[in-house]
């Protein structure tokens, strides 16, 4: 619809600088700080504050974050943290609670005539331990169960 003819439509509302009152055509009044030397040889830069300490330098430390290593039962490289050489571990075997539950099941199952040892042959059924071949070191194991 259009507005009646006798009556003037909506104005736009004021600019900026007509409600702030502020003329936007003639320069600030403060001059912008110039940065440099000045035509008389000075710099403009400001005299250090008296009473305030110097900065001190910050040191930079480099940090190695070292991921978890995960033992299995395969040899893992890995560094010894007792002799800091890159190593492959060395494994042994020792009999842990997966290798008792399969003795004793064997037990039950009838097998007490010497069978119900097997697991106790067998190094899958068996706990794995890592050691550095360097230094002999325990660096991790692995359990079974």
């Amino acid at each position: 619809m259009s507005a009646p003819s006798g009556v003037p439509g909506p104005s736009a509302p004021p600019s900026y600088e007509e409600t702030t009152g502020i003329n936007v055509s003639y320069p600030h009044p403060y001059p912008a700080p110039e940065h440099g030397p000045k035509l008389d040889g000075k710099a403009t830069n400001p005299p250090p504050s008296i009473g305030q300490p110097a900065p001190t330098p910050v040191a930079v430390q480099t940090v190695y974050v070292q991921q978890p290593i995960v033992f299995s039962d395969r040899s893992v490289q890995m560094s010894c943290p007792s002799c800091n050489q890159t190593i492959m571990t060395r494994l042994s075997y020792d009999s842990g609670a997966l290798t008792w539950l399969c003795c004793g099941g064997l037990c039950l199952l009838g097998c007490v005539a010497g069978c119900c040892l097997i697991p106790f042959c067998t190094d899958s059924l068996k706990d794995v331990c890592h050691t550095c071949p360097k230094c002999g070191a325990l660096v991790g194991s692995y359990k079974r169960l």
